[in-house]
């Protein structure tokens, strides 16, 4: 299973030191599942709601740093506030959403729990929430600064155009030329080109 069930008082160790009280009075309030997953390439948390007699699921994966594990986790808090409100009569990252997430990250603002780093980017992005969680560039940038780091690790970005890489599932690519925001990069197996985002971790393969 890609889950693991923990203990409530177990998330304190996930989290900022002085946040642990304020976000379990949410978990317990709502009755929600918390599990704690495993990595995951394709997302970093996820919210089911409560039907057929079961509660609020939200999981978060347990590799993130305690900084984007807090912002992560409410974002999925969010999801689960505004179903409490409006059922499924809204979108699930819509203006009824982002002023939930909005208001919910707030609270946890200028309260020393973020570096400054990340409370500025934080801040800025209240006008206008994105979709996924820690999405924008910018905050994954600077999340990344409190990451363990890993041999052979970097950014897209950051690598030379032709560059050699390696994903998570073993497939190498080639980095090619940007297209706006993205980098066209080649599959090297098959030839097939995709897009990149620049802020996307991966493993340089020396020559």
């Amino acid at each position: 299973m890609p889950k693991t069930e923990q203990p409530l008082q177990a998330l304190s160790a996930f989290i900022p030191e002085n946040t642990f009280e304020q976000v379990a009075a949410y978990i317990q309030k709502y009755k929600v599942h918390l599990t704690i997953s495993r990595e995951r390439a394709s997302i970093l948390g996820d919210y089911r709601n409560a039907h057929n007699n079961r509660n609020h699921r939200i999981s978060v994966n347990g590799n993130l740093n305690p900084y984007a594990f807090l912002i992560t986790l409410l974002h999925e808090l969010a999801h689960l506030l505004t179903f409490d409100q409006y059922g499924h009569k809204v979108q699930s990252h819509g203006r009824e959403w982002k002023k939930i997430f909005g208001d919910l990250l707030a609270r946890f603002l200028g309260k020393n729990i973020f570096p400054p780093d990340v409370e500025k980017e934080l801040a800025a992005s209240l006008v206008n929430p994105a979709a996924s969680s820690c999405a924008e560039d910018g905050l994954m940038r600077i999340l990344r600064r409190y990451d363990k780091q890993k041999l052979n690790h970097l950014l897209i970005e950051d690598l030379q155009t032709g560059q050699l890489f390696r994903l998570k599932d073993g497939r190498v690519f080639k980095k090619g030329e940007k297209l706006r925001k993205r980098y066209r990069c080649q599959e090297m197996a098959t030839g097939k080109y995709y897009l990149f985002s620049p802020v996307y971790e991966v493993e340089v393969i020396n020559a």
